[in-house]
């Protein structure tokens, strides 16, 4: 008789115990408000990443190149001065001062920013020390066309 009572108390207790089995769906709320506030601050920062010299580039056809690390970048503005990174740079003074930027690296990749109204011969000038430099990775940095 003492062990009817005992298992039926026992009974009773795991029918208790399983009201609260753990819930097996994914809150995604939480995520959801995670990502929409990165994507506002990848929003906010993105235009932030370009390089400060204002230059107004030509438009071309051609598709954008996918770039894993910061580029060195060299600008010539449509007054003629050049800009290595942010700062401006006399001509004699560019390869030392890319030197310093690259490390001596001359497979780094250059990129070359001229502007719309910049004569067609100091671009090539930059173009040129940076070939005799021994940069054989020279990019021209363009504004993407609008689809016709």
């Amino acid at each position: 008789m003492a062990m009817a009572l005992g298992s039926s108390r026992r009974g009773s207790s795991r029918r208790r115990g399983r009201k609260f089995t753990p819930m097996s769906q994914i809150n995604v709320t939480p995520l959801v408000d995670v990502m929409l506030v990165l994507l506002i601050v990848f929003m906010v920062a993105a235009p932030l990443l370009t390089v400060g010299v204002p230059i107004d580039l030509p438009e071309t056809q051609a598709r954008a190149l996918n770039t894993e690390s910061q580029p060195v970048t060299v600008s010539v503005t449509s007054d003629g001065q050049i800009y290595l990174m942010e700062e401006v740079v006399a001509a004699p003074d560019l390869l030392a001062r890319l030197g310093e930027a690259t490390a001596g690296n001359v497979e780094e990749r250059i990129y070359v920013r001229g502007d719309t109204s910049a004569q067609y011969g100091i671009v090539m000038q930059v173009m040129g020390l940076l070939s005799s430099a021994g940069y054989t990775h020279i990019g021209l940095i363009t504004e993407q066309a609008p689809p016709e």
